[in-house]
């Protein structure tokens, strides 16, 4: 018997009046996790689910959660590089993986206290009126400016921006890890004085792809797919793009972690994780959710099985270790 199961046939009214504290990235993931989630939860269980915004990064809020025991979230996304070091540090409550639709996740999606429930990727996106036909298939495609002129836009972070520089100077993806510094940097180099913009945040990426600002950046699908939907000409390159997965986690010693398991449980369903991509062009990270995703939404999610092969799982325990170093040397390259 699955976890669902037993919520319809155990809980109901009986727990009507009991109440979840589900904290999430805000703004498109309220109505995407909204419809395929929270909604259906509450409907079927009677258990409130209560939606609210967290930080772009929430560790440090998990942290003064766990740390306080002033338990404001009851279950929360994060990221796995988050869960990475929140999980070293014993703030992370153990989940049951013991409801089938868990068993089917992805592996990359799966930890002892943490499940992955949407992946996405940090692509190269480019403007097509631009391009035309020729358009830029590689990191290589993007650091060759003669071959492809046009205004260029990096992330202002060693996150990904590393890894892409050694990608366009040929390293194998097997060998990204350890970050080799001194040969990203130097192929930093090259492509700096063709920098028109370092980006910050994901909406400033929409907003320059949708102007024509830009021609070619590294962004998040969902951010160029945003511009797409909008009937912008921004095509998106799928080939070496760096993926990274989100899911959900408690806080250790939450009073209600026997209430936010079946939740999770609830969000590894292939037809719920098919619902949100309806909004949110991530990829759900049970493959059964693709018999429920018509194939012209499908061609724009990256665990589409023709994209995720040309994708490239980020190292985020390799991050864990050394972000803080990697953003120490990022910050003195750019100001040397």
């Amino acid at each position: 018997m699955t976890a669902l199961s037993a919520i319809g046939m155990s809980w109901g009214s009986a727990r009507a009046a009991e109440s979840l504290v589900v904290a999430d990235p805000g703004g498109p993931f309220k109505e995407g996790y909204g419809a395929a989630f929270y909604r259906p939860y509450q409907e079927q269980t009677g258990v409130e689910i209560v939606n609210i915004a967290r930080e772009h990064q929430p560790t440090s809020q998990v942290r003064a959660i766990v740390e306080t025991k002033n338990y404001s979230w009851d279950v929360v996304t994060i990221t796995l590089g988050d869960q990475v070091m929140l999980s070293s540090l014993g703030m992370l409550e153990k989940l049951d993986w013991s409801d089938q639709n868990m068993k089917d996740i992805m592996p990359e999606a799966r930890r002892d206290d943490w499940m992955g429930v949407d992946v996405y990727a940090t692509v190269l996106s480019y403007n097509s009126a631009t391009f035309g036909n020729k358009v830029p298939q590689s990191w290589a495609d993007f650091w060759d400016v003669k071959g492809f002129p046009g205004r260029r836009s990096l992330r202002r972070s060693p996150i990904d921006t590393l890894e892409i520089a050694l990608l366009a100077d040929g390293v194998d993806p097997k060998e990204l890890y350890p970050i080799d510094y001194d040969r990203a940097f130097r192929m930093l180099d090259k492509i700096r004085p063709d920098i028109a913009v370092w980006w910050t945040g994901g909406a400033q990426t929409s907003q320059m792809l949708e102007s024509g600002e830009v021609d070619l950046i590294a962004t998040w699908n969902g951010r160029a797919q945003t511009v797409i939907d909008a009937g912008k000409p921004v095509g998106i390159g799928w080939n070496q793009g760096l993926y990274s997965i989100e899911g959900w986690a408690i806080p250790k010693g939450n009073p209600k972690a026997a209430l936010g398991m079946p939740f999770i449980a609830f969000c590894a369903d292939p037809k719920r994780q098919a619902e949100y991509t309806k909004t949110l062009a991530y990829g759900p990270t049970n493959p059964k959710a693709y018999d429920y995703i018509p194939p012209e939404r499908a061609k724009y999610l990256p665990t589409a099985p023709e994209h995720i092969q040309k994708l490239i799982l980020a190292n985020q325990d390799w991050w864990g270790q050394h972000k803080g170093e990697a953003e120490q040397k990022f910050n003195e390259w750019l100001l040397s």
